[in-house]
C-alpha cells in the first residue's frame, strides 16, 4: 500500500525540483537581458574614454567606435592576429588613427599599447594597455605611473630621424628608466615600427567605408 504513495512523493519532488530549475533559468535569463545593455554601454564608455586620452573628443566629430578597420597580423606592429584600428575624422577630413601595437621584447614579456597617429604622420598619443613589467621600474611606461609616454607626442618618422629613435643610452633622444632600460627600449622600437607601418599603409588605414564595427571586448 505504501509503494504508490512513495512513487507519488518522488514524482512530486521531481516536479518541484524541475519547477525550481526552470524558474532559476528564467531568472538568470531575465537578469542577463536587463543588464546586458548596461554592461555594453559601460564597455563602450570605458573604451571611448581610453581612446579620448589619445585623440581628444574635440578633435573629431565621427563615431570613433563605429569608424573602424580590421587589419591582419603584422610583424611591424608585433601583432599575432587581426586587430581593430579606430579612425577619427572631422567634417569628413581624416584626423588620426589609433592602432594596436605590441612590443614583443619587454623585460617580462610583450607590452601591448595603443598608438595614435595623426594624418600628417605625427604621434597623437601612446597608452600602454597591458604589460607584466616590474612594479616600480618598468611599469613607469604606464601613464598613471609617470609622464614618460607623453614624450612621444608630436614625434614622427623624421622628428627625430631614424638613428635617434632610441633611448639615450643607445644614442637616441628618449629617456630610459633607472635600472630598467629594456622596457623603454622595447616600447620606443615598437612605436617607431608603428610609424613605419602607418607611412606604408596610410591610404588603407583611412579607407572608406568603415568595416563592420567591432564591439568592446570582441575579437575581430
Amino acid at each position: 500500500m505504501t509503494e504508490p504513495a512513495d512513487k507519488q512523493s518522488i514524482l512530486r519532488s521531481a516536479w518541484v525540483l524541475t519547477a525550481f530549475a526552470v524558474g532559476g533559468a528564467a531568472l538568470v535569463g531575465l537578469t542577463h537581458l536587463t543588464t546586458a545593455d548596461a554592461i555594453h554601454r559601460n564597455e563602450r564608455a570605458v573604451l571611448l574614454k581610453k581612446l579620448n586620452t589619445i585623440v581628444p573628443a574635440s578633435q573629431y566629430d565621427n563615431d570613433l567606435l563605429a569608424d573602424t578597420l580590421e587589419i591582419p597580423a603584422d610583424y611591424q606592429l608585433g601583432t599575432t592576429g587581426p586587430e581593430v584600428v579606430y579612425r577619427a575624422r572631422k567634417q569628413g577630413h581624416n584626423v588620426a588613427v589609433v592602432i594596436p601595437v605590441v612590443a614583443p621584447n619587454g623585460y617580462n614579456g610583450p607590452i601591448e599599447m595603443l598608438v595614435g597617429i595623426y594624418d600628417n604622420g605625427h604621434i597623437a598619443g601612446v597608452r600602454i594597455v597591458k604589460h607584466r613589467e616590474t612594479p616600480g621600474l618598468g611599469d613607469a611606461v604606464e601613464r598613471n605611473k609617470s609622464d614618460w609616454v607623453l614624450g612621444f607626442n608630436g614625434k614622427s618618422l623624421n622628428e627625430p630621424d631614424a638613428k635617434h629613435w632610441k633611448v639615450k643610452r643607445d644614442g637616441g633622444v628618449f629617456d630610459q628608466f633607472t635600472g630598467a632600460t629594456i622596457t623603454p627600449r622595447a616600447v620606443v622600437k615598437a612605436i617607431h615600427k608603428a610609424l613605419v607601418y602607418f607611412d606604408t599603409h596610410r591610404k588603407r588605414l583611412f579607407s572608406n567605408p568603415p568595416d563592420k564595427p567591432v564591439e568592446p571586448g570582441e575579437k575581430p
